[in-house]
């Protein structure tokens, strides 16, 4: 077992190192298998930790991690796999765990949860209020595993709520651009941090949007999208198709190969590199399935207008001539 995995989960590696270990999981099945494994561990043993009080819920955890270095482990996993929070799905969790001050015989331990989607793969979960998250490929939510006050989640990427009412608990998405508060609504945020663009999309009830720092907001109603671009907010109609992702379709209506291959870059985590800019004016529609790849997107793209594909693997790189 990679070392690397245990010091993740007790988050003993660095910013550097753990996002690294994440890249190579994405490419290396045996990898990623080992860290889905140690994760639905860790998920089953953390869930007793609730009624059982920290101290005993770590103390389990570590006994089965000193199992699992051992590989006496490997025929469990099978069976705490139906178990976890996400399922058929690799969602790494990073805990951090600090201690309460409440003064109840047995104390909550605060923990934050790190839920991460990778490329080309979707996640979804239900926090602790009850509100449902959808989270598009790349991207990542914090949240903590019990709410005071104003419930607030940090998102990086995009992902969709559908968020439980509680009037006397505001909810609030923080993302790099974008600081969206709601009570109980369903809306899109959209917030990579490589994206030309952020944007926030009201499916139903209200959400007020502002830049984060700023005392002014702008309240949207249901059907509206605030696309913020170059330090300016300007209001646009929804395409309620562009939100099939969390059904797993990508839909691209009218838009041009360049603007496409951006969101393929994102989801995917893939570099794509056009030696022929005139191929990038090409406008397309279409509906794609996100399990299918960017080279199949690709593909079903090249037919419509001819131009080369090539793949570096090693590289993981695109080439379109």
């Amino acid at each position: 077992m990679d070392e690397r995995i245990v010091k993740y989960f007790d988050g003993e590696l660095s910013e550097d190192e753990r996002i690294c270990l994440l890249r190579e999981a994405e490419k290396e099945p045996a990898l990623r298998k080992e860290l889905l494994t140690a994760q639905n561990v860790r998920g089953v043993f953390s869930l007793s930790a609730a009624g059982a009080g920290e101290a005993e819920g770590e103390t389990r955890y570590r006994y089965f991690m000193r199992m699992y270095r051992r590989a006496k482990l490997f025929r469990l996993s099978g069976r705490v796999a139906s178990y976890a929070a996400v399922v058929a799905l690799l969602v790494f969790v990073t805990w951090r765990i600090a201690r309460s001050t409440m003064s109840e015989p047995v104390a909550q331990a605060a923990v934050w949860q790190e839920l991460y989607a990778p490329a080309g793969q979707r996640a979804r979960l239900t926090l602790p209020d009850g509100s449902t998250v959808w989270l598009n490929a790349g991207s990542t939510l914090r949240y903590p595993s019990v709410f005071t006050g104003t419930r607030k989640v940090n998102l990086t990427g995009e992902a969709f709520f559908d968020v439980a009412h509680d009037a006397g608990k505001p909810f609030v998405v923080a993302a790099a651009s974008l600081e969206i508060t709601a009570l109980g609504t369903q809306f899109n945020v959209y917030s990579y941090p490589d994206a030309e663009y952020a944007s926030t999309s009201l499916v139903d009830g209200s959400v007020e949007v502002r830049s984060p720092g700023k005392p002014d907001g702008t309240v949207l109603i249901p059907n509206q999208q605030l696309v913020y671009a170059g330090g300016q907010f300007r209001m646009e109609d929804i395409d309620k198709d562009q939100l099939l992702w969390k059904e797993g379709i990508y839909t691209f209506k009218g838009q041009n190969l360049e603007n496409i291959i951006r969101k393929l870059e994102l989801y995917y985590d893939v570099e794509i590199v056009v030696t022929n800019p005139r191929i990038l004016h090409y406008r397309y529609t279409g509906k794609f399935r996100q399990r299918d790849g960017a080279m199949e997107i690709l593909r079903i793209i090249q037919k419509i207008h001819r131009f080369k594909i090539s793949k570096d693997e090693e590289m993981n790189r695109i080439t379109l001539s």
